[in-house]
């Protein structure tokens, strides 16, 4: 592995806050249009595959493995929607899935058809086939696939360009034929009234935040109505629809406020009214329900209960609250869902989601509630598939790191349970060879942070391990398997997710420790975990890999200048290392926004000052780093390809160590990376053979179990 890296020039560029002056060496490398930037990332591409080419025989192993596990020629469970079963097909060599439907054969039978993905189904239509619509783009991402009420049109909206603006196209699913309406530059999503020719979406501003709801009647030509501008650029907006099919719903909301709107569904003309003033620091969801004859909301919202509390009202007088779940501090309550005869809410206890189901009685009141409880102690559940708003069955999905995901149908009238489908995994997978297991590392603090690991059975340790980590936007690492995963795993190498501060594991706290003025935590917490690990014999940090992406690769960063000896390499994908400068910049996507996350550094020095003594970017030193590799795309609007680079020349620049520091650049993709499922597999596979390489140098990562299962 000779070669000599690409070293990005130093042109001074002055940024001045609060007295505080930074002299930013590659912001020139913000000019995608500038030729000699993107020969700059060229060049760093042609590093990296030079310096990982010796992992091309693993990497094919990889890909290889994921691929025979895989079915890829293969059927999802139906679901029931009108008089249609609605599922999707994957076939062998094909990239993208396919949406198809098929006539319910009796309206009285809610199980679903056992269809064979290699024989014929009676009936079939196919509703959009996403490789047709991605021939010719090197990129293809589908946002909207939505169906009117009564069956007849499709709506979908599709991006080939990676950056989130979609177009929006209608199809009249009697004739296969397109409408001619199309539009263009729309956020991903799109909601028909129960009309059915009514459509509403949203489009976003220069900053890429949805800020309009628009109206679109089909065939009456452009432009569309617009019902709803959201002025605040904290604010973000959305669309939706009751399950009940009565209202329509905008909903308004930033990082910690929010308000809703409801209009007629069945009214294509609709005023749109609001359910709760906005009030600032108080978030609230609503769900319509329908008890003893009365149209109700189910409002759940943290006025005076950081973790909610969910209480209903009529729709005629949405202040006359009745409490129907209290605020505890051990639970978080996520959501609830309204049905003809029962509700089911979801919330978090124990750092994992549950859901429980509560009747509806005929009295106009609501039965004892009944939790719906699994198998393993890791165990995540939630509702899957459940478009009706009456049907005789839940349908449930549950999975675990070790178990693959399961569908279920419960029986409302007897609580029976079937397990329509558990996922495919080909090959001679047996989860009882495998360990999955909860742990808690101490943090600095005294915080006991929660800890899942996944390894073989039998596992000599230590062991090579990767630790993941995210921890921002009160986003949950709950349980759930991967085929890819099973590479590592079969490999000797431990698995584990810190479940750091600034996720939502914990609840509505746990989150709140983890932002603005306490992010550090998030950072002290991953490292905390990583301690733990080497403290328990787990892993030794010349074993110890860490991954993180988007805010989970400002972690990564953070991390990789607070405690470099720990970790024997770092893997960063879109990473938002750059996060000081991008929070001072109000015309970037992620700015104002997100300053209800971050802190304003552009109003308040002591928010300045912090952000720049923890963004990665500004704190690289002259030291030893560990082997650092960083993924990102040019077409993302949500972390700029440039954050990585930069980070990248700065660390080529100041670091003392020899360890390879490289940039990947996909330059046809977006936040979410490259598309297509082969894709997916080849870039899985890229990560994978260099976190094995890099945690296991000696053997490169090609260990093997034993029959016994010892490495």
């Amino acid at each position: 592995m000779t070669g000599t890296p690409p070293i990005a020039k130093r042109v001074e560029y002055r940024r001045e806050h609060h007295g505080d002056v930074f002299i930013d060496h590659y912001e020139w490398l913000r000019d995608k249009a500038d030729p000699e930037v993107i020969a700059y990332l060229e060049a760093e591409n042609a590093y990296a595959d030079q310096q990982t080419d010796h992992l091309e025989p693993l990497r094919q192993k990889i890909f290889d493995e994921i691929k025979a596990r895989t079915k890829e020629t293969d059927l999802s469970v139906p679901t029931r929607r009108g008089e249609w079963w609605y599922y999707g097909r994957s076939l062998e060599g094909e990239q993208y899935g396919i949406h198809c439907r098929c006539p319910v054969a009796d309206l009285e039978n809610w199980t679903p058809p056992q269809l064979d993905e290699n024989a014929p189904v009676p009936g079939e239509q196919v509703l959009l086939d996403e490789n047709v619509e991605a021939e010719g783009h090197d990129f293809f991402s589908l946002g909207a696939a939505s169906i009117s009420v009564d069956g007849h049109t499709l709506a979908f909206s599709v991006d080939v360009v990676g950056d989130e603006r979609y177009t929006l196209w209608f199809k009249d699913l009697r004739t296969g034929e397109l409408y001619e309406d199309s539009i263009a530059g729309i956020g991903s999503g799109a909601t028909w009234a129960a009309d059915n020719r009514t459509i509403y979406y949203t489009t976003v501003d220069d900053a890429w935040r949805p800020d309009t709801v628009w109206r679109h009647r089909l065939g009456a030509g452009l432009p569309a109505t617009k019902v709803y501008h959201e002025p605040d650029e904290r604010f973000w907006v959305a669309v939706g629809r009751t399950r009940s099919n009565k209202y329509v719903f905008i909903a308004s909301g930033s990082s910690v406020t929010s308000e809703m709107f409801y209009g007629d569904a069945a009214d294509g003309e609709t005023e749109f009214v609001s359910i709760l003033p906005r009030r600032d620091s108080v978030e609230y969801s609503v769900e319509h329900a329908v008890v003893g004859g009365e149209d109700r909301w189910l409002i759940l919202h943290n006025d005076g209960a950081e973790n909610f509390t969910l209480v209903e009202a009529p729709v005629s007088d949405p202040t006359a609250f009745r409490t129907l779940i209290e605020h505890r501090a051990d639970v978080r309550l996520d959501a609830v869902d309204a049905f003809e005869n029962q509700l089911v809410v979801s919330y978090r206890s124990e750092a994992l989601p549950r859901i429980q189901l509560w009747p509806i009685t005929s009295d106009g009141d609501y039965g004892s509630p009944e939790e719906i409880t699994f198998e393993t102690e890791l165990t995540s559940s939630g509702l899957s598939g459940n478009p009706n708003w009456s049907a005789p069955v839940l349908r449930v999905a549950t999975t675990s790191f070790i178990v693959p995901v399961r569908i279920y149908d419960i029986e409302l009238a007897t609580g029976e349970r079937t397990m329509l489908r558990e996922q495919t995994v080909l090959g001679d997978y047996r989860p009882e060879e495998y360990v999955e297991r909860r742990d808690w590392a101490p943090a600095p603090d005294g915080t006991r942070i929660p800890v899942s690991i996944i390894h073989r059975a039998g596992l000599r340790f230590p062991a090579p391990t990767l630790l993941y980590g995210y921890g921002a936007y009160e986003s949950c690492e709950d349980p759930r398997f991967s085929i890819a995963r099973l590479s590592l795993l079969d490999r000797g190498m431990v698995f584990v997710i810190a479940h750091v501060r600034g996720g939502g594991e914990m609840g509505r706290p746990w989150y709140e420790q983890g932002k603005m003025m306490q992010k550090t935590n998030t950072f002290t917490d991953f490292i905390a975990v990583g301690a733990h690990l080497v403290g328990t014999d787990v892993t030794r940090p010349e074993n110890l890999v860490a991954m993180g992406g988007s805010a989970g690769g400002l972690l990564m960063g953070a991390v990789a200048n607070m405690a470099p000896d720990l970790f024997a390499g770092i893997l960063a994908q879109v990473p938002f290392v750059d996060a000081l400068t991008t929070i001072l910049d109000p015309s970037l996507p992620l700015t104002v926004t997100e300053w209800d996350e971050w802190g304003n550094p552009l109003a308040d020095e002591s928010v300045y000052h912090y952000m720049k003594s923890y963004t990665p970017y500004e704190n690289v030193e002259a030291k030893d780093y560990p082997a650092i590799l960083a993924m990102t795309s040019l077409n993302d609007t949500r972390v700029y390809y440039v954050e990585p680079a930069k980070w990248v020349a700065a660390l080529r620049y100041s670091k003392t160590d020899a360890h390879p520091t490289l940039l990947k650049t996909e330059m046809s993709a977006g936040h979410g990376g490259i598309s297509g499922r082969y894709e997916r597999w080849k870039e899985a596979a890229f990560m994978y053979a260099w976190v094995l390489a890099t945690g296991d140098p000696a053997h490169h990562g090609d260990l093997a179990i034993e029959a016994d299962g010892n490495v």
